[in-house]
């Protein structure tokens, strides 16, 4: 990683990370273009993705490294305005990293001209006294290699010895607290016979899972269910890697056809996965469900 020269241009082949917006009426001077310190929350948002990116939910992730970043400097180098409704381009990456300081390098794009540059230096710090402590290898481990364009989680499939612990916590914070399923429906003897699956991020947690049965319903036939994704990761892709990696555990296995139970609210993702509804709506532990599946033939 190297760090631009100080108001040196930058071009959007310079990052690998963009977050998009639109400017809002309310964002707007009476000039109509951006007020100088919205830039400011422009950037600000986009890190918030970028962790997201990184496949680490921020307040877990801290607390699983004992720490926090405070930020130490923030400097913003204006070279084009931004207006009411463009549609903006926040690019943004870890430049540098010190013994307890980052350094992120964001630019502000409209289409390919650069408008707004911005840096931003973090230390990382004891929550409690707020005093820097060295940034811990496993969070400089996994700036570097997004940076160098590494996949940021591993898929693992495996029975519910290898891989319960982690799938059980995810599916507790998502389905139990989040959702509020009684624990005695959550849990059943299937998980003892089922392939798990999971993705785990570069610090070891679990952000996916989900479990592959035979559907003794339909002979020949997969039963997908317990899909579960980290509050804070949604949307990022996680899981339909984690559905996919089932799907094809599933083929290995001579099943033609994949069943499930889908939530109403989740009917579009699986939708977007190739399933199509097969039955009547109907309600499952208090929450609107459709029966869903999708054939593995081809």
């Amino acid at each position: 990683m190297q760090a631009f020269e100080p108001n040196a241009p930058r071009t959007r082949a310079d990052f690998r990370f963009f977050h998009r917006l639109r400017v809002r009426w309310a964002e707007v001077d009476m000039q109509k273009i951006v007020f100088n310190a919205h830039y400011l929350m422009y950037f600000d948002t986009a890190v918030a993705d970028y962790w997201r990116e990184l496949a680490l939910p921020y307040e877990e992730s801290m607390h699983s490294l004992q720490g926090d970043l405070y930020v130490r400097k923030a400097t913003v180098d204006f070279h084009a305005s931004g207006r009411v409704d463009d549609v903006l381009d926040v690019a943004m990456r870890c430049a540098r990293i010190g013994n307890s300081s980052i350094l992120f390098e964001g630019a502000l794009f409209r289409g390919e001209q650069f408008l707004v540059g911005c840096d931003l230096v973090y230390v990382f710090a004891d929550p409690a006294t707020q005093t820097s402590r060295p940034v811990p290898p496993a969070l400089r481990e996994t700036l570097t290699a997004y940076e160098a364009g590494e996949a940021m989680c591993t898929l693992h499939t495996g029975s519910w010895d290898e891989l319960g612990e982690g799938a059980s916590a995810l599916r507790r914070s998502v389905f139990i607290e989040e959702q509020s399923i009684p624990a005695e429906l959550e849990w059943d003897a299937d998980d003892a016979t089922a392939v798990h699956g999971v993705a785990r991020n570069r610090l070891g947690q679990v952000v996916a899972t989900g479990r592959l049965l035979r559907d003794a319903a339909h002979p020949g036939s997969a039963r997908i269910g317990r899909v579960a994704v980290n509050r804070v990761l949604r949307g990022e892709g996680w899981g339909e890697r984690v559905m996919r990696m089932l799907e094809d555990a599933a083929k290995a296995r001579g099943d033609t056809e994949v069943h499930l139970h889908a939530q109403r609210s989740a009917e579009r993702f699986y939708a977007r996965l190739g399933y199509v509804p097969c039955g009547e709506p109907f309600v499952e532990a208090g929450i609107p469900h459709v029966e869903m599946s999708r054939s593995l033939k081809g």
